[in-house]
């Protein structure tokens, strides 16, 4: 070998062996330091909210669509305690309403809207810590029944809700 050969390979292992560690993937997630993360279960409070209605399995299904969207977009492992990131809240707003109205005055396309109370904490790094609310919504014919678009609403409310959690905790653009 002749030292046009080596100088790369001693510069990749020198690299390697000083613990370089990259904590960043595709989907742009800094992680940090953390190694795991916890979601604890998002309570569904929405009737303290007037016009709000609960909605059964609603909580349950919110909290697994977040640890999904955390365990697909990063190398975090899943814990039930002591998470390095910590997600917990509430969701505190479900409704339905009208949203246009035809020119008999009844309502031609309806609204479902969620929003959810976070509170994430990152023992790793402290200063990045936050309480917000996030909201979305489903807007579908009015003349359907919540029950026959409620599958696909709640793919687009989660899909959106826990894309815009993960980015305001983990996205360091």
């Amino acid at each position: 070998m002749n030292w046009r050969q080596i100088a790369p390979l001693s510069l990749l292992l020198l690299l390697f062996s000083c613990g370089i560690k990259i904590n960043y993937n595709l989907s742009g997630a800094s992680v940090g330091t953390a190694e795991n993360f916890q979601v604890n279960f998002f309570q569904n409070i929405a009737d303290q909210t007037p016009g709000s209605v609960i909605e059964p399995g609603l909580d349950r299904d919110f909290t697994i669509a977040l640890q999904d969207i955390i365990l697909n977009q990063t190398s975090l492992s899943l814990t039930n305690s002591g998470g390095d990131l910590v997600y917990e809240g509430e969701i505190v707003e479900y409704r339905v309403q009208p949203m246009t109205a035809t020119a008999a005055q009844t309502a031609a396309q309806n609204r479902l809207k969620m929003t959810v109370n976070v509170r994430f904490y990152n023992k790793t790094k402290e200063d990045s810590d936050f309480e917000n609310r996030f909201s979305f919504f489903y807007d579908f014919p009015a003349n359907s029944l919540l029950e026959s678009v409620k599958s696909q609403a709640h793919e687009v409310l989660f899909e959106r809700l826990t894309q815009d959690i993960f980015n305001a905790s983990l996205a360091d653009w």
